[in-house]
């Protein structure tokens, strides 16, 4: 091996990292530091007496929380039509992204993927728009109720976890891949026996994720009138029943901590 070699597989001097890294933080901290020049903030005034004082007044209001044994029953239920809207979006999500993720990934060195950068293309405009856009738009079509929500949900998430799962997919160690492709496999075989088993934990891992940000982004999508308790929140919160609004804020906090909490505990399954 020459010494042009060996020096080139060497890594970078240390001085020369830092280097890099400290010049990232100075355009960092230049970036911040132009971002509260360019804002109109008015932080002396939202820490002022007064303003403190209204907003203590505002959430003096909420207390205490609706109690009663017909509206409890009409906020589970509500927060049970959430939890359906993130659960059936976030499966529909998955299923959505990975026939996206299959063209849009490069399985070997030789894979032509013609349908690379169109399926690539379609991932970007799905993620790109947001559940609330999306919500809105369907809402015309669908009516107001959960299935509008839904369905905003799955199109959202399809373009994230289809990015997601392409990039599993292309990162997947050859090896398996190759061994079975020299036996001449099909491309099928090879993506069901050697390339999908080394990713499916991955690949359900940002499932779970994703389901995670899509129980709270199901509470926000009621506020086009996509149903569950972000409909209820919008509805209470506008005649200014405080009491009442309190009881759905309380159900949307218990559910994002019961579906956080199952989440990072399958997650932690899936990783030992």
């Amino acid at each position: 091996m020459s010494p042009r070699d060996t020096a080139r597989r060497l890594p970078p001097p240390l001085f020369h990292a830092r280097s890099r890294a400290g010049l990232l933080a100075l355009a960092v901290v230049g970036l911040v530091v132009a971002s509260f020049a360019s804002l109109d903030l008015h932080l002396a005034a939202l820490l002022s007496g007064d303003a403190l004082a209204s907003m203590g007044r505002f959430l003096a209001e909420f207390a205490p929380p609706e109690l009663a044994g017909d509206f409890v029953a009409k906020t589970a239920a509500a927060a049970g039509e959430t939890l359906a809207m993130s659960a059936l979006g976030t499966l529909l999500a998955a299923v959505a992204g990975l026939v996206l993720a299959l063209p849009a990934a490069r399985l070997h060195e030789g894979d032509r993927a013609w349908g690379r950068g169109p399926a690539r293309l379609l991932l970007n405009a799905l993620r790109s728009v947001p559940e609330l856009v999306w919500a809105s738009m369907l809402i015309i079509g669908a009516g107001l109720g959960p299935f509008a929500g839904t369905l905003a949900l799955a199109l959202h998430t399809s373009g994230v976890l289809g990015r997601l799962f392409a990039e599993a997919l292309e990162n997947a160690p050859p090896g398996p891949a190759a061994a079975l492709r020299t036996q001449g496999a099909g491309a099928l075989r090879v993506l069901l026996y050697a390339t999908l088993p080394q990713v499916v934990p991955q690949l359900l891992s940002y499932t779970l994720y994703r389901w995670e940000n899509n129980i709270r982004a199901a509470t926000v999508l009621g506020v086009v009138g996509a149903g569950g308790l972000g409909q209820m929140l919008m509805f209470h919160l506008s005649l200014f029943q405080m009491h009442k609004t309190a009881t759905v804020l309380i159900a949307m906090t218990g559910l994002v901590v019961v579906v956080d909490a199952a989440s990072y505990a399958l997650r932690r399954a899936l990783t030992r």
